[in-house]
């Protein structure tokens, strides 16, 4: 079956709205150019119609002053002079038949009267006087009114013609911005579609990137759409695989090397214990001394190796949110009240000041990260020492900084000191040393939330800061 790619349905999806529009445009460049024509036909023509309307109206008065001239003074010049008008006058009438209609009927009576005239002046003698001119007045009274009745339907004429040119204007504006509108709409239709059609597999992608980042990885990925984003969906559904065996590797090394280590171990404690216990024979006091270096010495290899498997399932724990609404200030006097009988024991002050909004938070990781800094904070201070949390809103995050008596933090160390299982030089010259993985615990759980943590440079011990965002 065939399926076009990814890049296929762009360039398509590309013509086709650029074919659309393209459309609109020279349908309304054609519109255009024809109305273009329309109006510079229809003023060439105006200007004819105007022009010989003109030189019809001059052309008479030009007739009834040289016949009435002719008459009284009997010059052939002037009957020259009528003649060479009334040829001009012929063109002019000749103009106004061709280019507009309506006309015939006021020509053909200009030309009727003009004939009537000429042949009256060819039956009366030369120079007959001024009243063979005035036998001829309504003759050329008649000529003028002619002359202006044919004048005025020109008139009129051009102004119907613009009105019909303005109401086609009118016509052509409405259907370019109606071909315009049904371009546009349809260009959006066609990238809505084009849109759904390949935003829906990306989102689909998009879900499955999240779900593998989240460690997700039971699910099969299955992209549908183009042929490219189904094949870059096999590949990723390829990854989710490889992803789970993996995951399923590293379970099975932890647990086969807590186990291998965990036993030898387990023997080699009981083994110490039998020669602390004196079951083999008696231990002098160098013997006892060594047995005992190498009690402390197991414990504390135990404890590395479940501090180590603790913090390796803390890092893909940290990815799961169950966010819920949580009062921060009870929340960290509930921890406070957890550690009560080591503060009691260190004989320590703990004062929690401030106030806080209602935070989006999964409980018991932000309760982990807490007790995790506070239990720093008391592991590292000294007798009577004090310990001072104050919460404070700074939008659009929520403040919160832990300070002790302690040892604090070297400046060159701030950054360093939440790495894994890294202690920090001050912390060696203190009576309890730390695992070194309570801090990174506490940045991982604090970034899960968006928030950040971070040491500050402090002249008196340590000083730690939590922003979690509220907003």
């Amino acid at each position: 079956m065939f399926r076009p790619s990814f890049r296929s349905i762009m360039l398509t999806a590309f013509l086709l709205i650029a074919g659309v529009l393209a459309a609109a445009a020279v349908s309304g460049w054609l519109s255009l150019e024809a109305l273009a024509r329309s109006i510079h036909d229809g003023k060439r023509n105006a200007l004819a119609l105007t022009a010989a309307s003109r030189v019809l109206g001059e052309r008479s008065v030009d007739l009834e002053r040289s016949a009435r001239q002719y008459l009284v003074l009997g010059e052939p010049a002037l009957r020259q002079r009528f003649d060479d008008a009334l040829s001009e006058a012929h063109l002019a009438l000749d103009t106004l038949e061709a280019s507009a209609q309506g006309l015939a009927a006021p020509v053909g009576e200009w030309r009727a009267l003009a004939a009537a005239i000429e042949r009256g002046l060819e039956t009366t003698p030369d120079g007959s006087g001024a009243q063979a001119a005035a036998d001829f007045s309504a003759d050329f009274l008649a000529l003028s009114q002619v002359s202006e009745a044919v004048e005025r339907t020109i008139q009129a004429r051009l102004a119907r013609e613009s009105e019909d040119l303005l109401a086609e204007l009118e016509y052509r504006r409405h259907l370019l911005a109606q071909h315009i509108l049904a371009a546009v709409a349809l260009a959006g239709v066609l990238a809505a579609l084009t849109s759904w059609w390949l935003l829906r597999p990306l989102a689909r992608m998009e879900r499955a990137i999240a779900a593998l980042g989240d460690n997700h990885l039971e699910s099969p990925i299955r992209i549908g759409g183009p042929a490219d984003l189904r094949q870059l969906g096999e590949h990723l559904d390829w990854l989710r695989q490889r992803l789970a065996e993996l995951e399923a590797n590293r379970n099975r090394v932890l647990r086969h090397v807590s186990h291998e280590l965990k036993t030898p171990l387990a023997s080699l404690r009981e083994g110490v214990a039998l020669l602390s216990d004196g079951i083999l024979g008696r231990l002098n006091a160098e013997q006892r001394e060594v047995a005992g270096i190498l009690d402390s010495s197991a414990r504390a290899l135990q404890e590395r190796i479940e501090q180590l498997l603790h913090y390796n399932a803390t890092q893909f724990d940290a990815r799961r949110l169950d966010r819920k609404p949580t009062a921060l200030l009870p929340l960290l006097s509930e921890v406070v009240s957890e550690h009560q009988l080591l503060i009691q024991a260190h004989k320590l002050e703990v004062r929690i000041e401030g106030d806080a909004p209602i935070l989006s938070a999964d409980v018991s990781k932000l309760r982990i990260a807490l007790s995790n800094l506070i239990a720093n904070a008391i592991r590292f201070s000294p007798e009577h020492g004090r310990i001072r949390i104050d919460v404070q809103v700074q939008e659009p995050q929520v403040i919160i900084d832990c300070r002790d008596d302690g040892p604090g933090v070297a400046e060159e160390e701030l950054e360093r000191i939440f790495e894994p299982f890294f202690r920090g030089s001050r912390s060696s010259t203190a009576s309890t040393k730390g695992s070194g993985i309570g801090l990174a615990i506490v940045r991982e759980f604090v970034a899960a939330h968006g928030g950040y943590a971070r040491a500050l440079p402090s002249p008196q011990g340590a000083h730690f800061q939590l922003e979690l965002p509220h907003a």
